[in-house]
């Protein structure tokens, strides 16, 4: 009898085994088909000569060449991504933690403003860019109006007439359009915090900061460090929102790292006129090193926040 339980309870053991393989191999294959296969593909054509017409010819190392001593414009690009990605983080993930902090609460009116801020995030980004562009529009643009009325500017601002104020016109709309989903993201990381904890707070006369500086922050370090790596890879990873608001203009100083190897894909904008699958595909090599190298070198500066627990 008892061998007989041993033997039912492997069998028990082996079938949950064998269920739970069965039910990640649907993704399992979608991940194997539609993500490692492309990028095998991608490395593969980042070793030739093809503009997707003519016969592909084997170059070697001659696309990553050219990227490092001949490219000087994708590194500028990269530059400019990096330097995007820093003006969003300064203004984007403290005010969607500031958002959280004072949203964080069952109130009808709280969840409301939680389903106003987060809805930009399902506006599509080309809208989003257009958008933004017509209200920075030089001649007839809300925002210049606006600013001459309330006596700050004495004529109209040419917002995409430099680099910098292009700028600061896509990181004002990336961050209108991303704060929403990071807000969503640390007011569930809020929930999870015991609230015994606060009460045991008050009681002992910690303040409102300190009880921010000390419980928070600490509790809700772990959040915090998912959403900073999403982050930094969706930041890096941008292109659509600089395609649709300045193409990269003025003179190509506004493009970013995705949107400047796109352009080599699909000979759109100022790269040349035909397509060059080969650099653009080595491009795309080269950008997913680096954000490795960014992401790895965060998650080792970070390694021990979300050890509170």
């Amino acid at each position: 009898m008892k061998k007989k339980k041993n033997r039912g309870a492997g069998w028990s053991k082996n079938r949950d085994t064998v269920q739970s393989y069965l039910m990640i191999a649907p993704m399992l294959a979608g991940f194997l088909l539609f993500t490692i296969y492309p990028m095998l593909w991608l490395i593969r054509w980042s070793w030739f000569d093809y503009d997707g017409m003519t016969t592909a010819k084997f170059i070697g190392f001659a696309n990553y060449i050219r990227a490092f001593t001949r490219d000087t414009r994708y590194w500028q690009s990269l530059a400019n991504t990096f330097l995007i990605v820093g003006g969003k983080l300064v203004l984007e993930i403290p005010l969607a933690l500031f958002l959280a902090v004072v949203l964080n609460s069952g109130k009808k009116v709280n969840a409301f403003f939680r389903t106003l801020f987060f809805s930009p995030a399902i506006v599509s980004t080309a809208i989003v860019g257009i958008v933004f562009y017509l209200l920075f529009d030089p001649f007839q643009g809300p925002v210049n109006l606006l600013l001459k009325q309330s006596g700050l500017i004495a004529r109209n601002v040419n917002w995409f007439g430099t680099k910098g104020l292009a700028d600061i016109v896509i990181i004002l709309a990336s961050v209108w359009r991303g704060f929403g989903t990071n807000m969503i993201f640390f007011i569930m990381g809020l929930q999870n915090i015991p609230l015994e904890i606060y009460e045991c707070a008050s009681l002992d006369g910690v303040n409102t900061w300190t009880r921010f500086t000390k419980i928070t922050l600490p509790m809700l370090s772990p959040t915090i460090k998912i959403v900073m790596m999403l982050f930094l890879v969706n930041g890096i990873k941008m292109s659509d929102m600089v395609l649709a608001l300045t193409n990269g203009q003025p003179g190509g100083s506004t493009e970013v790292v995705m949107s400047y190897t796109f352009k080599y894909f699909f000979s759109y904008g100022s790269a040349d006129t035909i397509s060059q699958y080969g650099y653009s595909s080595a491009l795309a090599v080269i950008t997913a090193l680096i954000i490795s190298i960014v992401i790895g070198g965060f998650l080792k500066a970070t390694k021990q926040v979300g050890d509170f627990y």
